[in-house]
């Protein structure tokens, strides 16, 4: 019996390693094609990486676009969307989890719609309302669709309800006002939740491309993403393989980086509030 339970594990085991590394392929190809001689045709040397390995591509990639400008930008919208985000989705998720008020099931259920409706479907609508308000190409512009979010609110709702409602109960009696109690008794014990969310909308908005390419013109405000976009039009016939691949590169570096780092945290979040 434990013969056989070792066998399983070993398979299972081997399972996981094949999925992670077909998952890793698109990357590997990437990096491989980043670091291949621009002037190698295909057929000299390796079909990935040439006959051998440098950075020109990374270097002439570093001259095409302003990187620092385009990082800037990013975090910048990132971050500024991430803070919005993170008292909206708090406050509704407190409201979901724990106050009664006549319509909440029907209007949890109209919120969480979001997630089935893509974001492209909206595109027009938001594109007259930025014009109405008058902030076309500006930074504020490329938050204010983001401000809100049915997923924040679903994941920390789950969190919220595992609390015990008599820690609220103990800090209500100490007297706590509502603030207090949200920040001292959920936000405290949903910091692995909220870890997960920033991880999940800052990966998502780092890659947004469609959006913030309609609503700017600027360069001074466009993120890393529509920057790449320089790397497809670099000649007549289109762009250099070798150096969008180290593009992509720069712009997934930290993303990478950071899932890399807390990607134990984020994997936690999901299962204590239950939500897969």
């Amino acid at each position: 019996m434990n013969q056989s339970g070792g066998i399983l594990r070993r398979i299972a085991a081997l399972t996981k390693v094949l999925i992670a590394i077909v998952f890793l392929i698109p990357l590997i190809f990437t990096l491989l094609v980043s670091l291949r001689p621009e002037t190698e045709p295909v057929t000299k040397g390796n079909i990935f990486f040439g006959s051998e390995l440098t950075v020109e591509n990374y270097e002439r990639a570093l001259v095409i676009a302003p990187w620092g400008l385009h990082y800037a930008n990013s975090i910048m919208f990132v971050g500024g969307t991430l803070l919005v985000q993170l008292v909206t989705v708090t406050g509704a998720a407190y409201a979901f989890a724990r106050m009664r008020f006549f319509g909440r099931n029907l209007l949890l259920m109209i919120i969480l719609l979001q997630l089935m409706i893509p974001s492209g479907v909206l595109l027009v609508q938001n594109f007259r309302m930025i014009n109405i308000l008058g902030l076309f190409d500006t930074r504020i512009a490329l938050m204010i669709p983001y401000w809100g979010s049915a997923f924040g609110v679903l994941l920390l709702r789950q969190t919220f309800r595992e609390v015990p409602v008599e820690l609220e109960e103990a800090a209500r009696i100490d007297g706590a006002n509502l603030l207090q109690v949200i920040r001292h008794v959920y936000v405290r014990n949903a910091i692995p939740a909220y870890l997960a969310f920033a991880l999940v909308s800052v990966s998502s908005h780092w890659n947004e491309f469609l959006w913030p390419f309609i609503i700017t013109r600027s360069q001074e405000i466009r993120p890393l993403t529509v920057g790449l976009n320089k790397l497809i039009k670099t000649t007549d016939q289109g762009a250099f393989y070798g150096q969008l691949m180290a593009g992509t590169l720069i712009v997934i570096a930290p993303l990478v980086i950071l899932f890399l780092l807390f990607q134990r945290q984020f994997v936690e979040s999901f299962a204590r509030s239950g939500i897969r």
